[in-house]
């Protein structure tokens, strides 16, 4: 099976100017940033992309943009879940025309289905589309998980190609992996769990430490996925503080604080996020001179 990617795909934020307008010069210059620091997939519109509070139109629109922008240098993985079936269809056909290589689709939330419903949502969704699928399970946002049988279930569309798998249980992701038998590729959707995800077989993972460290999360990656688990576990030590004090308040609140306090975008939001508390901002500004031997080694977007 081929792999939509292998290594560290960015979930990238979404920069607003001071007037909550998206501000595609910035978002522009966090791409190439990005691609100089060896990221292997762009991901657009994701939790961290905040594509909750963006309409329709700005959504297609950040597609078409990146897409014009990344020019194929890396696999784009659209942001194109919902919790309507329907909705999801019509989304992700769109994002196609605008240049998707793959999507990304959160499981259905807050009506939420059953294991069978799952199962007829992304079959139905894979069945139409012309680009893969990679199932996005985050159960602390969703209260919906997807058991590893289901995961097997999946695993025999040839269109759904992965998982970014964010529930935190390494038992229940080892299960997943066994049962697939390689006819799906998962991601870690944990930054501080990359080292363990790969060692029971994860392809890398999706993250949102690549925003402000591309370079350094894509060879973390890449060791765990050649099998260099001492490796790849060092460096997951290195950065566990760091990793872990970006998610001090909900996502992506922390990151775009970090990368205002590093000069990469505002740490603008629309509501209901907001700009996080001044003992957080005390926090991160600590963690980023702590780590600032290794922020300042990359590549950075001027």
């Amino acid at each position: 099976m081929s792999s939509v990617f292998t290594g560290s795909g960015v979930a990238i934020v979404t920069p607003f100017s001071e007037d909550e307008k998206i501000d595609y010069d910035v978002f522009e210059k966090l791409i190439e940033f990005q691609i100089a620091n060896n990221t292997d997939a762009v991901i657009v519109c994701g939790t961290t992309g905040e594509g909750s509070t963006l309409t329709v139109e700005e959504r297609l629109s950040l597609f078409r943009f990146a897409a014009e922008k990344i020019k194929g240098r890396v696999p784009l993985i659209c942001g194109t879940g919902s919790n309507s079936t329907s909705f999801s269809l019509e989304l992700a056909k769109e994002a196609e025309k605008c240049g998707a290589d793959a999507h990304l689709m959160v499981t259905p939330y807050y009506n939420k289905t059953s294991q069978n419903g799952l199962v007829k949502h992304y079959f139905t969704l894979a069945d139409n589309l012309n680009k893969p699928v990679i199932v996005y399970n985050v159960p602390s946002r969703t209260g919906m998980n997807i058991s590893p049988e289901t995961y097997h279930i999946l695993s025999e569309h040839e269109n759904i190609k992965g998982v970014k798998e964010a529930d935190t249980n390494i038992v229940k992701l080892q299960k997943s992996v066994y049962l697939c038998n390689e006819k799906l590729d998962f991601y870690s959707g944990n930054d501080d769990m990359i080292s363990s995800a790969c060692a029971v077989g994860c392809k890398g993972v999706v993250s949102v430490l690549a925003n402000i460290l591309p370079a350094f999360t894509h060879k973390m990656a890449v060791s765990g996925v050649d099998g260099k688990n001492r490796e790849c576990t060092l460096m997951q030590n290195e950065i566990m503080e760091l990793a872990q004090k970006l998610f001090c308040d909900v996502n992506p609140i922390p990151v775009k604080e970090a990368m205002n306090q590093l000069k990469m975008c505002s740490n603008v939001f629309r509501l209901p996020l907001d700009k996080t508390s001044d003992k957080n901002k005390l926090l991160i500004a600590d963690v980023l001179n702590k780590y600032n031997y290794l922020l300042s080694s990359e590549n950075r977007a001027e």
